[in-house]
């Protein structure tokens, strides 16, 4: 919403400065988004008169003037400035427009700086127009009457120093997008008086040639009110200087006067019209449903085909507007226009705002119809309208031709004032309040208050708090503690599975992870890659193709996020999310997951050749280190029954008997193909529910527990099968003794055609380190060796290996 300074004051009585109106404006929920001040950028000109002008002496072109100026304004001390000037119209005697030395002139975007041409020294500048930028003259400088003050400011002396205020309204204040809007929140909050707004009753001389009818279908909901009247023998010339001047500081054309006053309506008091030449009008004017498939010529320029349900405004024999959002160029007026048909209308803001996005039509009138105009003032604004145009373009108005009525809008909600406490915090007195609602148009009875037609955003009683206390000003709050029902210490908040994922999502940043966070919706066709994409777990109204699922699993949005990043140049990789992933359509039927993914290098290029691709082993260490930071016991069972869009032989599940805690592996060569991802690729899911809670619930880290007895470590290579698996060899010797050995881990395998030869076809040798830690007492060599035939028992039943001499 763009407005001028002088056009606010035409509805508000006030002398509050602009740096205070901007302010209250914000602070009333109005956002000022910007302010041009012709000052800023025209101050510096003055009028001037040149006392002598003659040939430059180097220049056939060019013109020597002296210049006198008065530098402190009218009556004060002149000074006479040399110039060279170039204008084929300066003279002597001529009253122009003169820009010192320092001035930056906005039509060349020059600082202007003493300087010599052809020889001679030149001190400021003489304008034309269009080096102000007032308009797009520019055959000589600005020639002004004799009795131009001189040493005036120019935009003084022309009516420039107006203002032009930029301000963000939002969607559910459509009464704020007519400056007496604006106006009427400023005079409720104290800075100044809204000026009456008289509203003549123009009689009609003559009977209304042209008729109006609404279809019936349209009365109750899209059209339940069309105005209008037939003015004869007008003169479409250009609208006033003074329209003018305020029409183009909003950004908007001059293009005759009665289009200006329409726009000027639209703008000034929130009231869009349209004005038909009523010599292109055949017949009547009818309001109607659209069949489909008619055509109009709009006044962009450009045809529109319309769908079955869109509202016409159509004579008897073709279209001639849009409804509500644009007219038609065959009925437009023209510089020759002589007699107009003035509408105003109440548009249903829903049907407006369908027809406007389907034929995907941005005007003014569509931005304020879908939004909601007043409808009480649909016939006030045609007679205000209808005085307008008889006094700047002449004519002679006849009778209102109308159809339908105002549509009701009465309402009332029970004012409590001790409420504005209770909601917003703020003590205000109750005759405060009662001055606030009444200043905005409200109706008080008693303890009831019924909102004014222009504000449809008014829908109940904690509505009528939110006036009082934004007229007050939120400002006035003054933030201070909550009361704490119980003393002392708060009792925890966090139920233990979002302990859980806090310490997931920590655990995942130290290991080097970005976390990501992606939607909760997929493509089916994604979906059913990680064994999703059912009926049960379709979106009934989903947002778009590609969200049409809820997700199975973390690794798509992932896999996605990953494509994305490489597609950009991003190689190397670690991501992590954690988030619900959905296994039913039915409440409860989701869990939480801890996702990371790794792609890509393991360490930055360095010349210690540090750097080497990922593997499995990356992504089992981060799954185990994250599992450890959630509480889970030490040991832990590692199978191979990964789903299907894991590699099969490069895949484990972390688990605790049946209950699966977290799976690891390399990503499917197929899933990485279909989603257009670079491999290989690792990651890991974690269930972050199945992890056992701890046993004893304690803020606190238990006591480290070492022993002062000195461990033992012993090494033992087995011969096994290559198709063992060193896990099962290191469990089995971790089961020897659970007292005694504290830990066993591989150190070693030798594997490969020399391995065969020299143990046998398809044999490995595995290597381990057990370590042996004392708890009562230093271990003697017989109890060692002791331990040391139980490992190899165990590992020999276990695997059917041999121990390697």
């Amino acid at each position: 919403m763009k407005f001028t300074l002088s056009w606010l004051r035409d509805h508000l009585e006030t002398s509050a400065p602009l740096d205070d109106i901007l302010t209250a404006l914000t602070d009333l929920g109005h956002e000022v988004e910007g302010v041009e001040d012709p000052e800023a950028k025209l101050g510096a000109f003055r009028i001037v008169r040149v006392t002598e002008a003659m040939p430059h002496p180097n220049a056939d072109r060019l013109r020597l003037c002296q210049v006198e100026t008065w530098p402190d304004g009218p009556g004060g001390r002149t000074q006479e400035v040399q110039v060279v000037c170039g204008a084929p119209n300066a003279r002597t005697g001529l009253i122009g427009v003169f820009a010192p030395v320092g001035t930056h002139v906005p039509g060349t975007g020059v600082d202007l700086k003493p300087g010599v041409i052809r020889g001679v020294e030149s001190n400021g500048m003489l304008c034309s127009e269009r080096e102000l930028m007032v308009s797009d003259d520019h055959e000589g400088i600005i020639d002004l009457p004799a009795d131009a003050p001189l040493g005036a400011r120019f935009i003084d002396y022309r009516g420039l120093n107006d203002p032009m205020i930029f301000v963000k309204i939002t969607a559910n204040r459509p009464d704020a997008l007519g400056v007496r809007g604006l106006a009427r929140d400023l005079a409720a909050r104290g800075l100044g008086v809204l000026k009456p707004l008289a509203v003549p009753a123009i009689p009609g001389t003559f009977p209304c040639p042209i008729r109006v009818t609404i279809d019936p279908a349209l009365k109750e909901k899209g059209c339940p009110l069309f105005a209008g009247r037939l003015i004869r023998g007008v003169r479409n010339g250009t609208s006033p200087p003074w329209m003018q001047a305020r029409l183009r500081a909003i950004g908007l054309r001059p293009i005759s006067a009665l289009v200006d006053i329409t726009n000027y309506f639209t703008f000034g008091l929130n009231r869009p019209l349209h004005v038909f030449d009523a010599a292109r009008v055949k017949g009547n004017l009818h309001i109607h449903p659209a069949k489909g498939g008619e055509t109009l010529l709009a006044l962009d320029g450009k045809s529109y085909t319309m769908q079955p349900g869109m509202m016409l405004i159509s004579d008897d024999d073709q279209p001639e507007s849009l409804a509500g959002i644009m007219g038609g160029e065959l009925s437009g007026c023209t510089p020759d226009t002589t007699d107009v048909f003035l509408e105003s209308a109440y548009w249903d803001p829903v049907t407006i705002a369908a027809t406007g996005r389907a034929l995907k039509i941005v005007s003014d009138a569509r931005y304020r119809f879908e939004r909601g105009v007043d409808p009480s003032f649909t016939l006030p604004g045609l007679e205000l309208a209808t005085q307008m145009i008889l006094d700047l373009c002449g004519g002679e108005a006849s009778a209102i031709a109308l159809d339908g009525r105002v549509p009701d809008t009465t309402r009332s909600y029970r004012f409590d004032p001790a409420r504005v406490a209770r909601l917003v915090g703020m003590n205000i007195p109750e005759a405060e309040q009662r001055r606030t609602l009444t200043a905005l148009g409200f109706t008080l009875t008693g303890d009831q208050a019924s909102p004014p037609s222009w504000r449809p955003d008014v829908l109940g009683e904690a509505d009528l708090v939110e006036e009082v206390a934004r007229i007050a000003s939120l400002t006035r709050l003054r933030g201070k503690p909550l009361d704490r029902a119980p003393a002392g210490v708060p009792r925890p908040i966090l139920t233990p599975l979002q302990v859980r994922e806090r310490a997931a999502r920590r655990a995942l940043a130290g290991l080097g992870y970005n976390e990501c966070v992606t939607y909760s919706f997929i493509d089916g066709k994604t979906a059913a890659l990680f064994g999703g994409g059912t009926d049960a777990l379709r979106i009934e109204n989903p947002i778009s193709s590609e969200m049409t699922h809820l997700r199975p699993d973390l690794l798509p949005g992932l896999l996605l996020a990953a494509a994305r990043n490489q597609a950009r140049g991003f190689g190397d990789l670690a991501l992590f999310e954690i988030g619900p992933v959905f296994h039913g359509g039915e409440p409860g039927e989701q869990g939480l997951l801890a996702a990371g993914l790794l792609v890509g290098a393991a360490a930055p290029r360095d010349p210690f050749g540090s750097r080497r691709p990922v593997d499995v082993y990356d992504a089992k260490a981060d799954a185990e280190a994250v599992v450890a930071a959630l509480g889970a016991p030490a040991k832990v069972q590692i199978s191979r029954t990964a789903p299907a869009w894991w590699h099969p032989g490069r895949s484990g599940v972390i688990g605790l008997g049946p209950n699966v805690l977290a799976t690891f592996g390399e990503v499917h060569p197929a899933i990485l193909k279909a989603l257009d991802v670079k491999g290989p690729v690792m990651a890991f899911a974690l269930r972050i529910a199945a992890v056992p809670l701890l046993r004893v619930k304690s803020p606190t880290r238990p006591a480290l527990k070492l022993s002062g007895l000195q461990a033992v470590e012993r090494d033992f290579a087995f011969v096994v099968d290559a198709r063992v698996e060193a896990l099962t060899l290191v469990n089995a010797a971790q089961g020897a003794d659970k007292t005694l050995i504290d830990s066993v881990r591989v150190f070693d395998q030798f594997t490969g055609e020399k391995a065969e030869a020299q143990m046998g076809a398809g044999k490995k040798s595995i290597a381990v380190s057990v370590r042996l830690q004392p708890v009562e007492k230093t271990l003697t060599d017989a109890e060692i060796d002791a331990v040391s035939a139980r490992i190899v028992e165990k590992v020999i039943k276990a695997t059917g290996g041999t121990l390697r001499r």
